[in-house]
């Protein structure tokens, strides 16, 4: 628990710091390049994030398991199986790329910005690669490393090129793939440097296809789960793609990206969970991990609830940073907020369901996305059926969102329960004690005050009233090691005490 809370704590301060670096890549984007450009970046980023998942071969998750298989193995062995990882990763990313190459419009279906979009593909290996590297670095309880790739030099990285590549008259138009391009490769030469320093070279490594087979096979269950995961804050983007204009998807990819800040609060237990999770596994104590679930899903959903209600209460006016156009969008960002709110406890379940039951959870997830496409498809048709413009559309589709989180919440932790034979829940009624307040706080900024200072200063105010609250009604002794580090020493100590006496 100790380790769940120094990884949380250390990656929560990362998610600070992301959110900081990219929402000035939102601004940058929508103020110079125009809803339109970002619409269509917006539809290749989804694909180009799906396929690079499908070929990290789930190891952003399955790599821990492989690692404490190993365990007893020397370290010079783990490196070798790290490398593995990374050249099947590379053989699958060689034939992804060449599919979207003879198949452009998977990525681009309302056209490209310019010929050097098509360079965008490149990041598929990189990205894929990088997950590999952070999840290796993670298995060493090495958090700061995912901070700084993916919380500091990739989103700053972003920002700083669309700005600096908009001005530049030979790549302007093609600026946000640039960027993003850059972005990416500089988040994985970071990983990169972090891992040789920890792990070295390999010596004595081979490719050997006979065991790179068994590994892509064994990991298919995870690179399902991995994708469907993510397929599901992604579908909606690529559906309306299809269906509605690109002004239309840029609008919303400006709601999605802004309600995806609390997603990432998730991903800030996520690397240092799966070890921790397979190391319990491996000794049998489902007690502990079940404790485990409880303690991280109730962090997750707390802080998941107070960044909501601080982005959702002055919604029109997060909106209004895009340019008047996206203010359309201000539903769309109130329902994808409470989307991940409700989300909660199916990732934090799946954390475990895809050591225990691989192809369960897989079919459970293959069965939630399809009743998101199909609600998603639905309410689509049911807006233009009406009569009714593209923004209901776009409200359709973060609504189909809404109620397939909700639903994939209740049965993958009802079944976790089952197999483990503990309750798992992370709901608690203090939750609702800390939200009241919050709402109060929020309507007084948004009727009485100019909208700038909804901005500033009501968005902290909004979150710290309900962290106040939420810390005095909610929290239990337990619950505040996560912001206390000397407590988490503290309490370690204890407990080894405890456990050599016993």
């Amino acid at each position: 628990m100790a380790a769940l809370a120094k990884g949380g704590r250390t990656n929560t301060m990362g998610f600070v710091i992301r959110a900081l670096g990219g929402i000035p890549f939102l601004f940058i984007g929508y103020r110079l390049y125009g809803v339109e450009d970002m619409g269509r970046f917006a539809a290749a980023f989804v694909i180009i994030e799906i396929f690079a998942l499908i070929c990290a071969l789930g190891e952003k998750r399955g790599l821990a398991q492989r690692l404490t298989e190993g365990a007893d193995e020397d370290g010079q062995r783990r490196v070798n199986l790290v490398f593995d990882g990374m050249l099947a990763c590379l053989l699958v990313s060689i034939l992804v790329a060449a599919a979207l190459i003879l198949f452009p419009r998977i990525m681009f279906p309302d056209g490209t910005n310019s010929d050097l979009d098509m360079w965008m593909i490149a990041a598929i290996p990189a990205f894929a690669l990088t997950e590999i590297l952070l999840a290796a670095q993670a298995y060493k309880h090495d958090i700061a490393t995912t901070v700084r790739a993916r919380a500091i030099v990739e989103p700053w990285t972003r920002s700083i090129c669309a700005g600096v590549f908009f001005f530049i008259p030979a790549i302007s138009e093609a600026g946000l793939a640039m960027a993003f391009l850059a972005s990416i490769y500089a988040a994985l030469a970071t990983a990169l440097w972090s891992f040789l320093r920890t792990y070295g070279l390999p010596k004595g490594w081979r490719p050997r296809p006979n065991y790179l087979l068994k590994m892509t096979s064994r990991s298919l269950p995870l690179v399902g789960a991995d994708v469907i995961e993510r397929g599901t804050r992604l579908l909606d983007v690529f559906l309306l793609g299809q269906a509605t204009s690109s002004a239309t998807v840029g609008i919303y990819f400006f709601a999605k990206e802004i309600a995806s800040l609390p997603q990432k609060l998730k991903t800030s237990f996520e690397p240092i969970l799966s070890p921790v999770i397979t190391k319990n596994l491996k000794i049998g104590n489902m007690e502990a991990i079940a404790a485990q679930v409880r303690q991280v899903g109730f962090w997750i959903i707390a802080l998941q609830l107070g960044v909501a209600l601080a982005l959702s209460i002055p919604g029109e006016a997060i909106m209004g940073l895009g340019g008047p156009a996206i203010v359309g969008g201000t539903g769309a960002l109130a329902i994808l907020l409470a989307a991940e709110v409700v989300a909660s406890m199916a990732v934090v379940s799946e954390s475990v369901l895809v050591y225990i039951a691989r192809k369960r959870n897989l079919l459970m997830s293959v069965g939630i996305i399809t009743l998101q496409g199909a609600l998603t498809i639905a309410f689509i048709f049911l807006a233009e059926h009406l009569g009714l413009d593209e923004g209901y559309k776009a409200a359709g589709a973060a609504l189909a969102l809404f109620v397939a989180l909700g639903v994939s919440s209740i049965i993958k932790s009802q079944v976790l329960k089952t197999l483990l034979k503990a309750p798992v829940s992370n709901w608690r009624w203090g939750l609702l004690w800390a939200t009241g307040p919050a709402v109060v706080v929020g309507f007084l900024f948004t009727q009485f005050l100019p909208e700038w200072t909804e901005l500033v200063f009501g968005i902290p105010v909004i979150f710290g009233t309900y962290m106040l609250v939420i810390w005095k009604r909610s929290f239990r002794p337990e619950d505040k090691v996560l912001f206390r580090k000397k407590v988490v020493e503290t309490e370690l100590s204890l407990d080894s005490s405890e456990s050599e006496s016993k």
